[in-house]
């Protein structure tokens, strides 16, 4: 998850490191924590971590170390937001120029997109080297190496668009590079989408082809999920059923890999969590917002607690306002108070937005933008 709990500086906050800690004391095996940018230019968010050769390297050892309390990992989740670069902080950039409502970018340059798999991997090894579990290369939900999948965002002729070949050579750079840089024993998982359930857009049968094209690669996980934060368009979480979202496209891709998968969505109970894992489809059980209703539900599913967290119904919610409602709770575990209510909507979202625009203000003054 974007926990938005960088200082605006891409430093970690003591905030943040409680968060992780928390989360680690409530049992569960791994936190992936998105996105971590290699360079200011192309953040998700004024909240996400910047780790380059300016860094507060002993905050970020720091993080790492209290975030693997009680036997937990926690990997750095490597992220490029692209097309989707926050404006205010960035001009964004993608695979192709876009003039959409909502959404406008210029293209990459070649020389630009050859340089992206050197900068993933460096800001892999600087995470190895400060103490984090492993890493995770994004490359879903409409981020920069999604956006290449996609035949909406990329309209390339040249070597890395056209084809799903093409389109996927990228991703497949970047993870070499990345395997190159950490060497063979480090974690390095990578999350994809199933698809961005966007028309026209990257779909499940390509999706497969990626994840087979993956096997040979040393990756070590797969983490599967779903959608896009494509203007106007609905996430996964707010549009799927009651069930987990991509447990079915986990078992066809089971098919077509030896790497380990894990399934990130619409998992509220542990009855589903165990029946995806007893039937082989998945290996493990990604969680994101039953962990912020409940951060000690991995510690009562291993006691055989069939609790299921109880999450908030929300009636007519703007765009972004659950992700930003999901947020603010996030903060509230971090700084140790209490759960907001369904009822906190219009206040989560404005104290959301408050603190956005505080931190690009930070954020454009500490990196002279």
């Amino acid at each position: 998850m974007s926990d938005s709990l960088g200082d605006g500086r891409g430093g970690p906050t003591v905030a943040q490191m409680r968060l992780y800690e928390r989360w680690a004391a409530g049992g569960l095996a791994l936190s992936i924590i998105g996105e971590v940018q290699g360079s200011p230019d192309f953040a998700e968010k004024p909240g996400n971590l910047v780790l380059n050769a300016q860094s507060d390297t002993e905050r970020f050892r720091e993080l790492a170390r209290r975030g693997s309390a009680n036997n937990a990992h926690l990997w750095l989740q490597l992220g490029h937001a692209g097309a989707m670069a926050d404006a205010p902080i960035s001009t964004p950039k993608g695979p192709s120029a876009l003039d959409l409502p909502g959404l406008s970018c210029g293209a990459l340059t070649l020389a630009e997109i050859q340089h992206l798999p050197g900068a993933f991997a460096q800001t892999a090894r600087r995470a190895q080297e400060l103490g984090f579990g492993g890493v995770e290369i994004h490359a879903a939900h409409g981020f920069l190496l999604s956006q290449f999948l996609s035949p909406l965002f990329n309209k390339r002729a040249d070597a890395y668009g056209g084809s799903l070949g093409n389109r996927m050579r990228l991703l497949l750079e970047t993870v070499a590079a990345v395997r190159r840089a950490v060497g063979p024993d480090f974690p390095v998982g990578l999350k994809l989408n199933a698809t961005d359930q966007l028309e026209g857009g990257f779909q499940q049968d390509e999706a497969l082809e990626v994840i087979a094209a993956l096997d040979s690669t040393g990756i070590d996980l797969i983490d599967i999920s779903g959608g896009t934060y494509f203007p106007g368009a609905p996430s996964s979480s707010d549009r799927a059923g009651s069930g987990p979202y991509f447990a079915d496209f986990a078992g066809r891709a089971r098919t077509r890999t030896s790497v380990p998968l894990m399934v990130t969505g619409g998992f509220k109970t542990r009855q589903q969590a165990e029946a995806t894992l007893a039937s082989g489809k998945a290996d493990l059980i990604g969680l994101a917002r039953a962990l912020v209703v409940d951060p000690d539900l991995p510690s009562k599913w291993i006691k055989g607690a069939a609790d299921a967290p109880r999450l908030p119904r929300f009636e007519d919610p703007p765009e972004g306002g659950v992700t930003a409602w999901y947020t603010m709770q996030i903060t509230q575990i971090a700084n140790g108070e209490g759960g907001l209510s369904p009822s906190d909507l219009a206040a989560a979202i404005a104290e959301y937005a408050q603190r956005d625009r505080l931190r690009h203000a930070i954020w454009s003054d500490h990196f002279r933008r």
